[in-house]
């Protein structure tokens, strides 16, 4: 595997990281995580297609891009990869073309040869997408065994649209899934948080899919504010700083969830992912040092039983880690350089929903407020 990686600002253009030697000619895959302003321009995918004339180029909206250590905005982080002894397919939907977003997950899933398939990296709208559903169409339509890793993109805080492009200019409503073939790919991951619980799990008596209506018979929307306090003011933005868990009765494994609106009339909460009847939710709180631990951690998981570090990390961290760290937010990426090493290249950005496994378990799920890292190595 070569990589070559740049950054692109309206100030500085296009800079590389570095200089090793990289055929752009040969290149067969190109990441590019921007924010929505910049993809909006048409010249940009011009400007991409023209330095890989034959690689399948992947762009979406990000709220913050990562390139090696830095975290930005504003900019566009680019990993352009050849892949010397694997495959590839890519494929895309959009969401309007489907029924819903499970029959969009199962529509990429289909469109994807089984035989070899190592692992999907889906790139979604962050929006128009319930990615809880996407996740079960993907999971029906697929070998147990193939590791399904990637994130919603996302539009900074401003929660307006999101864009995904597949060989074109980024638009609203699309989905892509790469597929990665063959025995001489090793890929990887790890997905943790590190928030607090605090206050008592309530049981969700009411909701549809991703709407939130009522929890333990009471407006959802009500108890929220409650524990809010003077953040209950500064809704649906502070939401962000206070995502919510859930559990199913019968288990003590728990995912969460990022409020993206609430509804004032029907006392309701929306959330990136599915918020199903019968389990139970609990508030959450930031804690700094735990939120860097589990960026680490993440990183550990993904290494887990390799003896040499990965050629490429891709990290897809949740807005909502981003907001809270503010100032220290290069520090959940400085600590997984630490872990990988100086060969390693990173890329990624923050996201509006992750995609991954549970650590230890091969399930995947939509996470919210995560580092998820895929590590990809060739053998």
């Amino acid at each position: 595997m070569k990589i070559q990686q740049k950054n692109y600002s309206v100030s500085n253009g296009w800079e590389t990281l570095n200089t090793n030697p990289f055929d752009s000619g040969l290149c067969n895959l190109v990441l590019a995580f921007g924010s929505t302003s910049l993809l909006e321009n048409p010249a940009i995918y011009k400007q991409i297609r023209e330095n890989y004339p034959n690689a399948d180029i992947v762009m979406n909206s990000t709220a913050g891009e990562i390139y090696d250590i830095q975290v930005n905005d504003d900019t566009i982080s680019l990993t352009a990869l050849c892949l010397e002894r694997t495959r590839i397919k890519t494929v895309a939907v959009q969401i309007a073309d489907v029924q819903n977003s499970r029959e969009a997950g199962k529509y990429l899933a289909d469109a994807l040869k089984k035989e070899n398939l190592k692992n999907i990296l889906i790139i979604s709208d962050g929006q128009k997408v319930n990615g809880s559903e996407l996740v079960e169409g993907l999971k029906k339509g697929l070998p147990a065994d193939v590791i399904i890793t990637g994130g919603l993109a996302g539009d900074g805080s401003r929660f307006k649209k999101t864009l995904v492009g597949l060989n074109e200019s980024p638009v609203e409503g699309r989905i892509i899934a790469i597929g990665f073939y063959g025995d001489h790919l090793l890929v990887n991951f790890g997905s943790v948080g590190g928030w607090d619980s605090f206050g008592p799990e309530r049981l969700i008596t009411k909701a549809n899919e991703n709407i939130l209506y009522e929890l333990d018979g009471k407006p959802a929307l009500d108890i929220y504010k409650m524990y809010l306090g003077e953040y209950a003011s500064e809704l649906p933005g502070s939401g962000l700083l206070f995502p919510l868990s859930i559990r199913k009765t019968d288990s003590d494994e728990s995912v969460v969830r990022t409020i993206l609106g609430i509804n004032e009339v029907e006392k309701s909460l929306t959330f990136a992912g599915n918020m199903p009847e019968g389990t139970y939710a609990r508030l959450m709180k930031a804690n700094f040092d735990r939120l860097i631990e589990g960026a680490s951690n993440a990183a550990q998981n993904s290494v887990n039983g390799i003896t040499d570090k990965p050629e490429l990390a891709i990290l897809i961290s949740c807005v909502g880690r981003k907001l809270v760290l503010d100032q220290r937010i290069e520090e959940e990426v400085e600590v997984v350089r630490a872990m990988y090493g100086h060969n390693t290249a990173i890329t990624g950005f923050y996201s509006y929903g992750e995609i991954s496994p549970n650590t230890g378990f091969m399930n995947c799920e939509l996470h919210n407020q995560t580092m998820t890292i895929t590590t990809f190595s060739e053998l």
